[in-house]
């Protein structure tokens, strides 16, 4: 039975998954190497809690339970020590993953599960980082995770049929929708997200229209809930770019990198978090501030 999530990583997803996980009721622990981070990680979460309740979504009682259940860590070592579940968030780098799930191994109990975050990379070339592949799987939620509906669990090679249902198990105690799929590069979701969303950068560098009208156009002729520019400023430009190398590399020429997104990243248009993408968020801040 699961009942301690160790969540690596404190950056957007694991603040995320850190604040669904403990409102389904886990003890959660989000475990990052920076305290600045974490600090950061608890303000934020904390922030959601409150909007959730002036919402309705929870109830007072349930986010008094939920912040009693959430700690955080900067020592992973420690952490992993007495997990049952570790989720892994960190950035969409071999090997910083492998970093991580190497010191997972070498300190999590022999019962606990190991979960990747990814939207892209391989969860069997993850597994091979740790020495339980039959335990190791990828759990792909979306941003913003205490909004977005899904998550993407996807089986690598040697994944277990028990591991499967158990971590769709935990995805639905965290409130979430499921599909479990098999391993192939991008899975479903971020195939069809890259395409989409590289496709608008060869539109607008072709000159077709404005970010504005190309997001209107996709919303409202497609029934898409966030244009690809909205959305490519959420996740951040430098993760969407990474996406894309990665499935160009696997999957060919379809999803080579526009290279007006490129000139954005090269120019540190990151998106929400640099302040400034396709769009500019500066003036927003400015007002939140007076």
């Amino acid at each position: 039975m699961i009942n301690r999530i160790v969540i690596v990583g404190s950056g957007v997803m694991g603040r995320g998954i850190a604040y669904v996980g403990a409102v389904g009721g886990y003890v959660v622990t989000v475990v990052d190497n920076n305290y600045s981070a974490l600090q950061n990680a608890k303000e934020e979460i904390d922030q959601i809690f409150e909007k959730s309740l002036v919402r309705g979504k929870i109830s007072s009682d349930q986010a008094e339970q939920a912040r009693r259940n959430l700690s955080y860590e900067s020592d992973l070592a420690k952490a992993a020590g007495i997990a049952d579940l570790i989720i892994e968030a960190v950035p969409e780098k071999t090997a910083i993953k492998k970093m991580v799930f190497e010191t997972m191994e070498e300190h999590a109990p022999s019962h606990c599960y190991f979960a990747t975050n990814t939207s892209t990379m391989s969860p069997t070339e993850i597994a091979s980082f740790a020495k339980r592949p039959e335990k190791t799987i990828a759990m792909h939620f979306f941003n913003p995770v205490h909004k977005m509906p899904l998550v993407e669990i996807v089986r690598g090679l040697e994944t277990s049929n028990e591991t499967a249902e158990t971590i769709r198990e935990v995805a639905i105690k965290m409130g979430k929708e499921t599909v479990v799929i098999n391993e192939f590069p991008g899975f479903v979701t971020s195939r069809i997200s890259a395409l989409v969303g590289n496709e608008a950068f060869y539109m607008l560098q072709e000159g077709l229209g404005t970010p504005e009208e190309i997001d209107k156009a996709i919303k409202l002729g497609l029934n898409y809930p966030m244009g690809p520019f909205e959305l490519v400023d959420l996740v951040g430009l430098d993760t969407r770019l990474n996406n894309l190398n990665y499935l160009h590399e696997k999957l060919g020429e379809k999803y080579r990198p526009a290279p007006l997104l490129e000139q954005y990243v090269k120019a540190g248009r990151l998106g929400r978090k640099s302040g400034k993408g396709i769009y500019d968020y500066t003036k927003e801040e400015e007002l939140v501030t007076e």
